[in-house]
């Protein structure tokens, strides 16, 4: 606590004499080194505490200014140390400042009556026209956001899940608009109802109002020229730059909103980048990537999705209004132009062409292309497990993480091939051969609802599948001893819940703790995320292990299974690595890709090939 006190007379005279003012000088206090040359044709009303002005702040490169405040009308301020505050337009109105801060040429910075700076906001995502299924708060990660989306209509659930995040808001909710350490609001028009974080940099917007800036010093956010953000939560190592316009939205770590974007009612996490766009109800996950200007993000769920341009999603079923939603399961992309019916549900690591109608759902079909020419769709199945895109991807979300290690909110599990994914391609490879029993070999196509599947392309995408089942397996069980697993949890189905990959067991009881109130705070759900996660080798193995004996027919594993199951996955992974070896030069082919990349890229490859006996990163 800082120790103020009243000015001299001597001080007020000198203060007057630079063209200062006060309503009542006896509600000004300041810091006991307080230097009234300091101050400018300044303003006061109301109550005032200001620090000590003495030294100097670098407002650019090598140009350093004298701290102090100048031309400036300020009511209900605190100031700290060693501040630059000048050229305030309009005024400062309820604003506790920080030490180090440099405010200048901004209009307007204050707190209204009632102001809950974004926090406890209330939105609808997916369903555009909802009544409300995400609550905002400061530690929101990926995981809770999700929870919530997903079982909306727990009222238990949401009941409790409401009480236990306004208690958080309410017990950290500032008496004002609060402005950290180290802090840069430059050539700025309005701040309204707005807690800022130390080290932020505020440079050219145009509005913040009722928003939470959750920056650090060793975390900053950076927000940019002609901003608006409204009634929205910026998570620290954000970037909001270049006219972007956001309301009722929330911005997780290390994300980029950047060159005109727009946004209403969603949510970006963990690494997202969108840019030029548009996004409406829509639940951006961990390493969502929209570049384009005719793209639209509206009423979807997506992780790890990278949209082309012009893709865009209709979520007017018919006429009850945009209500409909879909998922876009982790790894997904939609080629430019790609349009996509709602409700729809596509399967993990998915390419999508054209205006595919008829709502799909190809959960049970993971890998696929999902193509449309005209009236008629087509699938094939498991295509994209064997591409160079493919490749490239899952090596380049670990790189491309740009998060801070301490300050990783919302969890990223970065395994593609994983009891989730692996149980659709299970389920994948099972339809295909039921398909292909059904009909037997001797027809030109196969029918999977309303899509076509080649029947060459059917049988590729069993050897597909299958690849994939021996790479997993084997890579599993180099990661653990070939024993009975030590606990049960694992079995049964799994999700992927915005990032985290976890058995539904695991998430049934997590929803039980809350409701019982064995979870009472935020911050208990959010470290069950946690131990959940550093389980997932555990649980893992559990659900791997009955899969191996399935497979194989085996009751234990035993020295020749084992030899058996390396085999089978050194083998498998070979052929992996060859048939995308053989994607690169196709590609090659066309012209585009020079001689020099291609090489290097089957160097790459090579040393993939004598990868087995390493660690192998899934």
């Amino acid at each position: 606590m800082r120790n103020y006190r009243k000015l001299s007379l001597q001080e007020i005279d000198r203060l007057e004499n630079n063209g200062c003012q006060a309503q009542d000088w006896n509600l000004v206090s300041v810091s006991d080194d307080f230097d009234p040359d300091s101050l400018h044709r300044v303003t006061f009303y109301g109550t005032a505490q200001l620090g000590s002005f003495n030294g100097s702040i670098e407002v650019s490169d090598g140009f350093v200014k004298r701290c102090g405040i100048n031309n400036a009308t300020l009511r209900n301020v605190t100031v700290g140390d060693r501040c630059l505050i000048e050229n305030i337009g309009n005024f400062m109105n309820n604003v506790a400042v920080g030490d180090e801060c440099h405010i200048s040429n901004v209009c307007t910075i204050e707190t209204k009556p009632n102001a809950n700076y974004g926090q406890c906001n209330l939105i609808s995502v997916l369903n555009e026209v909802g009544k409300g299924n995400l609550l905002l708060f400061d530690g929101l990660n990926s995981q809770f956001a999700a929870l919530m989306v997903k079982h909306y209509s727990n009222s238990m659930l949401q009941a409790t899940v409401k009480a236990m995040v306004k208690r958080h808001v309410e017990e950290n909710k500032p008496a004002c608009s609060t402005i950290g350490n180290k802090v840069r609001i430059i050539n700025t028009n309005e701040i309204t109802n707005a807690v800022i974080g130390d080290g932020s940099n505020i440079v050219g917007a145009s509005r913040l109002s009722d928003c939470t800036v959750c920056s650090s010093d060793d975390n900053p956010i950076s927000i940019g020229t002609g901003v608006i953000c409204e009634n929205s939560i910026i998570s620290g190592g954000s970037k909001i730059i270049n006219s972007v316009k956001i309301v009722d939205c929330m911005v997780g770590e290390a994300c980029e909103l950047s060159n005109g974007f727009t946004a209403a009612s969603s949510v970006f996490f963990a690494n997202s980048y969108m840019s030029n766009g548009e996004a409406c109800a829509a639940f951006c996950g961990p390493f969502t990537v929209s570049h384009h200007k005719s793209s639209l993000l509206i009423g979807g769920m997506f992780s790890f999705y990278n949209a082309g341009s012009a893709t865009n999603f209709s979520n007017h079923a018919y006429k009850m209004g945009p209500m409909h939603y879909g998922i876009l399961e982790r790894g997904t992309k939609t080629a430019s132009g790609a349009y996509l019916l709602m409700p729809a549900n596509i399967g993990t690591f998915s390419v999508l062409f054209g205006k595919l109608m008829y709502h799909p759902d190809t959960r049970d079909l993971p890998f696929s292309y999902l193509i449309a020419r005209g009236d008629t769709m087509y699938l094939v199945p498991g295509r994209n497990f064997a591409t160079v895109g493919l490749y490239r991807d899952i090596r380049k979300w670990p790189k491309r993480d740009k998060r801070r290690l301490a300050a990783r909110k919302s969890i990223v599990n970065f395994d593609w091939l994983s009891p989730f994914s692996i149980s659709e391609v299970l389920r994948g490879k099972q339809i295909l051969e039921r398909l292909r029993e059904a009909s037997g070999d001797n027809v030109s196509t196969y029918n999977y609802h309303e899509y076509v599947i080649k029947a060459p392309l059917l049988r590729k995408g069993i050897r597909y599948y299958d690849l994939a089942l021996r790479i997993y397996m084997g890579a599993v069980l180099k990661r653990h001893k070939p024993e009975v697993p030590q606990v049960s949890v694992g079995e049964g189905d799994w999700i992927d819940l915005a990032g985290l990959l976890m058995p539904v067991s695991e998430e049934r009881q997590l929803i039980n703790d809350i409701i019982d109130g064995k979870l009472a705070t935020t911050s208990d759900v959010l470290e069950r995320f946690l131990t959940i996660h550093r389980n997932y080798n555990e649980y893992r193995w559990t659900w791997t292990y009955r899969m191996i004996l399935n497979y194989y027919h085996i009751d234990h594993l035993d020295d020749a299974a084992v030899e058996r199951i390396h085999a089978d996955y050194v083998t498998a992974r070979r052929e992996w690595i060859s048939l995308i070896r053989k994607d690169a030069e196709k590609e090659f082919d066309l012209g585009d890709v020079d001689r020099d990349v291609l090489d290097d890229f089957i160097t790459q490859l090579e040393g993939e090939v004598d990868f087995e006996n390493k660690k192998l990163y899934m």
